[in-house]
């Protein structure tokens, strides 16, 4: 049986989670980080086991918000990396990475004041990607670039 081969992501990449609405969202691939995290705000457990919360998919020219209604999955017990623990939500959502579109594990947090919004941890990346810290968007670099170019 041959081997399916790996796709190489960059340090950065722009992912797509079509059934929240949300494309070409910055994220940061962080091999040190399990799962993968969202910033998130005005976040509302529901009764009957969703959760209501806001994504900002753009702040620039104007604050873009996406509500999202979604089933949670679990809260749990992370540890940030300065070594704080915090009670998170995670929720499940089919994300679209390059070509490829996988379910994920994300916990909804705030990441007010990171650079990016969204991390991908090793979760999301396992069995289907490499990652080549060299670079940034290697899958999904050429046509963002494209489309900034024609507009202006």
């Amino acid at each position: 049986m041959a081997k399916k081969s790996k796709l190489v992501v960059g340090r950065s990449e722009y992912i797509n989670i079509p059934e929240w609405g949300i494309e070409g969202l910055l994220a940061k691939v962080d091999t040190g980080a399990h799962t993968s995290a969202l910033h998130v705000e005005d976040l509302v457990r529901l009764p009957d086991g969703h959760v209501l919360f806001h994504v900002i998919v753009s702040q620039k020219p104007h604050v873009k918000r996406i509500e999202v209604r979604a089933k949670a999955l679990k809260w749990g017990k992370v540890r940030s990396s300065s070594g704080h623990y915090t009670i998170r939500c995670f929720v499940s959502a089919r994300a679209q990475i390059g070509p490829l579109e996988k379910e994920i594990e994300i916990s909804l947090d705030s990441r007010d004041k990171m650079a990016y919004r969204m991390l991908l941890g090793r979760k999301a990346l396992e069995k289907d990607f490499l990652v080549d810290v060299s670079g940034r968007h290697r899958l999904t670099g050429p046509e963002k670039s494209a489309k900034k170019r024609k507009r202006g």
